[in-house]
């Protein structure tokens, strides 16, 4: 017992801890948390395996030009030797092991680095009612407030991105600092406690947030969590030193020029020409990076909340006189510390960018939104293709990956997913990318009408399917299609896996055809789950519209208006027509609908199942009612130009079986889900909508020949990136 003793107390002097938890033998150094985290996966793996006999090791053989990769040798007979090249390498490994062991795979030697270097999830944050996000003046913000403060939410928010093998969270607020850092110079504007507002809210905001917090929002608000500015401040160093915890690192994005939680004192004014607000801004910035000492960066924006014709030079020193100067404040007393600033392209040059940022002392990196805002689309936009031809020598850019296309279902496809991180830009111009909404809030899900538990599901959690997928192709894209099969085993194994990926898959192309056939850039003018965008834009769109409507460039598919012009004057379709996206629509919901057919009976003993089962049957009739309305446009379109009663009738026709299929998606989703607010898009109600798709049967009707112009195609594509206007200063 005395040598036992010794060797224990001289293991622990040379700081060699290689715990083996009781009943599996994972042997790992306890005092790293990444391999720590992965202990309890693998324990919990082998466990529920039963192979407690296999004993794995945790090993940390650092290798700085090969960050998060991991190797997986087979020692022998019931030995697991995992060496990371980092800790949340080893860390990834441990994981990879665990869910090997889950998914029933054998354990072979394998070795992988990640393919997309930083993978990482876009977050807009509702942090109190006097801070917002873009996001707030929506029902889903609005619940989240609270949840935003919550311990248990981000530790099982964080604990799956690191599963998923996500290692960026970037936050978005309009004007966070003052929920989040006290500064001294101006000691008034740190806020206590978490406020939200009791008054209902509409869809009448400003789509440039200059309206994000109204006085009678501030006359009547509650508290939803009592707390210190010192308590915030601790708070969120909790949550940033619990994601470097799983290999995360935590960025702060901003819009500017907004002072929400500010206006008001001390002299600040939401004016590019204040200089009190310019001094604020700066001594901000500085205290959260002194405050935030695990902070790896802040991104940045020349926005909404400046005068849109200022030019963009001027606009870039405001940034860099706030933003620069600030984190060079900051690092003067830790000059060796690395601080990234990611500038967003949005309305200013990138030769104004970098001559005003020439002097900034750390990683500088570009940020561009890849998809507009509809990632659900093509997976290979062309609109990054001018940045990258004139991106200055040595600089990367990130992408931003916007999902504001499917909210409401769970979904996934891994060959879209793969085919898009492939044709992402190379290592050489690529930083890395984070996905997510600028519609939506991913914290907890307040959609489901009659939710199983309290408190309610994360997104990540509802939505595992997809995160697993972008997560781990982004991280490594060979991984295969069987492998999400044997997933979705695992999580449901009653029932039959091929169809449940053949269901999710199906379904989950909807979105992108009907997207690329009907192309509307930014989130407020397309939301594809109701034929939908704001009412200030367009509302419902009518089969007129989709007449009207052009396709996504690079997408190689023609609207219905050069359809049109070529099958009259006969010339060759050598692009995808109409009428081929109205086929493949039909054809995802054929596949769907079929593999629903083997589902339903394991269903009705998995809750879980069938709400996945309801979600994919709700997005089939989605499918099927593209499919009959593209039908019915092509058909109005060809009576438009020929008079002929045979083509007014076959519209009609596709336009009622169109309203058939909106009825079945109408009440899927309405039995499941409830009608919502949100910030880009206003109220959302499928049922009401339903009058409206019925229209459209009354249009093909009373259509008045020769009405339909052939001229009017544009790419109805966002100009916000300016990328040739000013060359970029040569390298030094």
């Amino acid at each position: 017992m005395k040598l036992k003793n010794l060797f224990a107390t001289l293991v622990a002097a040379c700081g060699i801890f290689l715990q083996e938890p009781l009943g599996a033998a994972v042997a790992h150094d306890a005092s790293v948390p990444q391999l720590a985290f992965a202990a309890r996966e693998l324990d919990e793996a082998l466990k529920a395996v039963g192979r407690e006999n296999l004993r794995v090791t945790l090993l940390v053989k650092p290798v700085k030009s090969d960050p998060e990769a991991f190797e997986i040798r087979r020692l022998g007979e019931g030995q697991v030797e995992v060496t990371g090249t980092d800790a949340t390498g080893a860390m990834y490994g441990g994981l990879e092991v665990a869910g090997r062991l889950r998914l029933g795979l054998p354990l072979l030697d394998y070795r992988c680095s990640p393919f997309i270097k930083q993978r990482g999830i876009k977050f807009n944050i509702p942090l109190d009612l006097r801070t917002p996000s873009y996001s707030d003046c929506s029902d889903a913000a609005q619940a989240n407030i609270p949840v935003m403060w919550e311990r248990e939410f981000w530790t099982r928010f964080l604990d799956a991105m690191a599963r998923h093998r996500y290692n960026v969270l970037t936050l978005w607020s309009l004007h966070p600092f003052p929920s989040l850092v006290k500064v001294p110079e101006f000691p008034e504007v740190a806020l206590d406690d978490v406020w939200r507002t009791r008054v209902k809210l509409d869809d009448k905001f400003s789509m440039a947030g200059s309206d994000m917090v109204r006085p009678a929002m501030l006359a009547d608000y509650e508290v939803v969590k009592r707390m210190k500015i010192d308590e915030k401040i601790e708070f969120w160093r909790w949550v940033m030193q619990y994601a470097n915890e799983r290999g995360i690192k935590i960025y702060f994005f901003t819009w500017n020029i907004f002072t929400w939680g500010a206006e008001g004192k001390h002299g600040i004014k939401c004016n590019i020409t204040n200089e009190i607000t310019k001094k604020y801004f700066r001594a901000s910035v500085r205290e959260m990076v002194k405050t935030y000492p695990l902070l790896a960066g802040i991104g940045i924006t020349a926005g909404e909340g400046m005068p849109a014709k200022m030019d963009s030079k001027i606009k870039e020193q405001w940034l860099w006189d706030t933003y620069g100067e600030g984190v060079r404040d900051a690092l003067k007393a830790e000059p060796e510390r690395e601080f990234r600033l990611i500038h967003r392209f949005h309305w200013t040059a990138q030769g104004d960018i970098l001559n005003a940022f020439k002097d900034y002392p750390g990683p500088f990196d570009f940020s561009f939104k890849y998809s507009v805002a509809h990632m659900y689309s093509i997976p290979n936009p062309p609109f990054i293709q001018p940045l990258l031809e004139n991106l200055a020598p040595g600089r990367k850019t990130w992408l931003t990956v916007r999902n504001d296309d499917i909210y409401t279902f769970r979904f996934g496809d891994p060959a879209y997913a793969r085919e898009y991180v492939l044709n992402m830009p190379p290592a050489g111009k690529l930083a890395g990318f984070y996905m997510g909404p600028d519609g939506y809030t991913w914290g907890r899900e307040f959609l489901e009408r009659n939710p199983a538990q309290v408190p309610r599901p994360l997104v990540i959690e509802k939505q595992w399917y997809s995160f697993m997928i972008w997560g781990r192709l982004a991280y490594d894209p060979s991984l295969p299609d069987s492998h999400f099969e044997r997933a979705l085993a695992a999580r449901h194994p009653t029932a039959s896996a091929r169809d449940l990926f053949n269901a999710l898959q199906g379904a989950s192309r909807v979105m992108p055809l009907i997207t690329r056939f009907f192309w509307k850039d930014i989130d407020l003018k397309w939301y594809p789950e109701a034929c939908w965008s704001h009412p200030k834009h367009n509302g419902f769109y009518t089969v007129r519209n989709f007449m009207e409507g052009v396709s996504m460039p690079g997408a190689d598919v023609l609207s219905i208006r050069d359809w049109r012009a070529r099958l009259i004057s006969r010339k060759p379709m050598a692009q995808t027509t109409p009428l081929d996206i109205a086929d493949a629509l039909e054809g995802a919901a054929a596949k769907t609908f079929t593999a629903l057919e083997a589902l339903r009976e394991p269903a009705k003993s998995d809750s879980e199942l069938q709400k996945t089962v309801n979600d994919c049957e709700a997005l089939a009739w989605l499918g099927r009612y593209y499919a009959s309305k593209i039908r019915g446009a092509c058909a109005l379109a060809l009576f438009d130009a020929t008079n002929s009663e045979l083509e007014r009738n076959a519209a009609v026709r596709h336009l009622e079986d169109a309203l058939a299929h909106w009825k079945r998606y109408a009440a899927i989703r309405d039995a499941q889900y409830v009608p919502a607010l949100y910030n880009r898009v206003g109220y959302v109600d499928v049922i009401a909508l339903t009058g409206r798709v019925a229209d459209d049967i009354d249009i093909a009707r009373n259509w008045t020949p020769g009405t339909l112009k052939n001229a009017g195609r544009g790419s109805d594509t966002e100009k916000g990136f300016h990328t040739r206007a000013t060359p970029a200063p040569e390298e030094p």
